[in-house]
């Protein structure tokens, strides 16, 4: 038998970093290749990890909640040792010191990418993995909370190497224990939970190759929200650490404030017309509705104003038009804000623009948007009326010009046709990129997409 290590895998997100969310298996399992063995969270979706090989589940390198680096090991199985003189260097006899995992892409879409001197897409925070050639990597948020570094200790590596599951893990961290310097009392040297807390109980030095742990700084590894007792009378605050979609999301809008300067306008319209079309067209069986009628405005809108549906390139210096428009729908998910994206939404009717609004919205509520669903958009809408919210000033998605907001639809008192009537009204809201949209553009553009709602029939002579 031969052990044999699975990594983090690149998902080929330019990602550094992956949260364990849920594991599908238990030490002892016998798994088979491609069966599903995780579920893992990136900062854009969740996707499922299948196994890379055939065998038995020797140890969980991980606990659900713990941010993993890319590269790191987060599980071990027993497998027969190949046959023949040599074996492979991704799998190595328990007794001897483990090579450097092979980088091999063993899974389709997944699995690290092969050995090119590729840079990886952005620097690694701080203490972030760094694998060393002849060792095995060592995992982020180690005991001693030092920083990454080219030849892992002796310590380093008997932790990898300790048998221990999820749960002792975590209480081990909880407690303050190094499960390195406990001998397991479970079969094959298993660590249990008597093994930590007797160790926790028992007072010893600290170790003289390991500094002290710091009192003021928190445990760079953990992952569950935490309660604070409460001071000066003030009630309990609740801490929760900032990762996955939370993570991103405020990334992306501190990118986009501080890059792109902002102007948003304002303009309220009548759509009595269009809901009362969009209310005929659902009574006589057609799938359609008011979020799928504002996009086909503004996908014909962005015909005539195509600096909206542009991209800035600081590096080539040089303004992209995109020649087909992906647009992106904002969704409140459960795991946050997300923004799928309807591909060639300017070639789709409003029948089958309801369809794919739905289907991604769906999807994303469920948290099974994969990150192709997650990328790729030029442009956005935002339909904060569904909270009943007349108006705001959207934050622009990094590297797209514009991104439109709608308002609730109210019954309010209108002028119209030289009478004060009961009418339905919504306000639009429009923020653009003022490096390369004009005032002007912005303006008509948005005075053109309220001119198709106010009167849908005019969207006849330009389909």
């Amino acid at each position: 038998m031969a052990i044999r290590e699975f990594a983090m895998p690149d998902l080929g997100e330019g990602l550094t970093e992956s949260e364990l969310v849920e594991w599908h298996i238990s030490v002892g399992d016998t798994v088979t290749l491609n069966q599903t063995i995780a579920d893992v969270e990136t900062a854009k979706a969740v996707v499922q990890l299948p196994s890379p090989v055939a065998g038995v589940v020797a140890e969980l390198c991980a606990a659900p909640g713990e941010t993993v680096n890319v590269g790191a090991p987060i599980v071990r199985f027993e497998v027969e040792a190949p046959a023949g003189p040599a074996a492979p260097a991704s799998a190595v006899s328990v007794p001897e010191a483990p090579a450097a995992p092979e980088r091999q892409a063993v899974l389709v879409g997944y699995g690290p990418a092969a050995a090119s001197g590729r840079a990886p897409a952005r620097k690694a925070r701080k203490g972030a993995f760094a694998p060393a050639a002849p060792s095995i990597p060592s995992r982020a948020g180690s005991a001693t909370g030092a920083g990454s570094a080219s030849v892992p200790s002796a310590a380093s590596v008997a932790r990898e190497r300790t048998l221990a599951t999820p749960p002792v893990r975590k209480l081990a961290h909880t407690l303050g224990v190094d499960l390195a310097s406990i001998s397991g009392s479970g079969p094959h040297g298993l660590v249990t939970r008597d093994d930590v807390q007797h160790a926790a109980s028992t007072p010893s030095a600290p170790s003289a190759s390991e500094p002290p742990a710091s009192t003021n700084a928190a445990p760079e590894s953990a992952t569950a929200a935490r309660t604070v007792p409460a001071s000066a009378g003030y009630p309990d605050e609740r801490r929760t650490p900032i990762r996955g979609v939370r993570k991103a999301t405020a990334q992306a809008m501190v990118d986009s404030a501080f890059t792109a300067p902002h102007v948003s306008v304002f303009l309220t319209v009548d759509v009595t017309r269009t809901m009362k079309l969009v209310r005929r067209l659902s009574e006589a069986g057609e799938r359609a509705s008011l979020l799928a009628v504002i996009s086909k405005a503004v996908c014909l809108a962005l015909a005539v104003q195509p600096a909206l549906n542009a991209h800035w390139d600081d590096n080539a210096g040089e303004i992209v038009e995109w020649g087909h428009v992906n647009l992106g729908i904002a969704v409140a998910a459960p795991r946050g804000l997300m923004v799928p994206v309807v591909e060639h939404a300017h070639a789709k009717t409003v029948g089958e623009l309801t369809e794919a609004i739905g289907a991604l919205a769906r999807t994303a509520r469920a948290g099974e948007l994969t990150p192709q669903q997650l990328t790729g958009g030029t442009v956005t809408i935002s339909n904060v009326g569904v909270f009943g919210i007349d108006a705001g000033t959207p934050i622009l998605v990094p590297g797209q010009s514009a991104i439109l907001a709608t308002g609730a639809v109210q019954r309010r008192p209108w002028e119209h046709r030289g009478k004060i009537r009961l009418r339905d009204v919504m306000t639009l809201s429009l923020s653009f990129d003022h490096r390369l949209v004009d005032g002007e553009q912005g303006a008509r553009f948005l005075a053109d997409v309220g001119r198709m709602l106010a009167d849908p029939a005019t969207v006849l002579g330009r389909v």
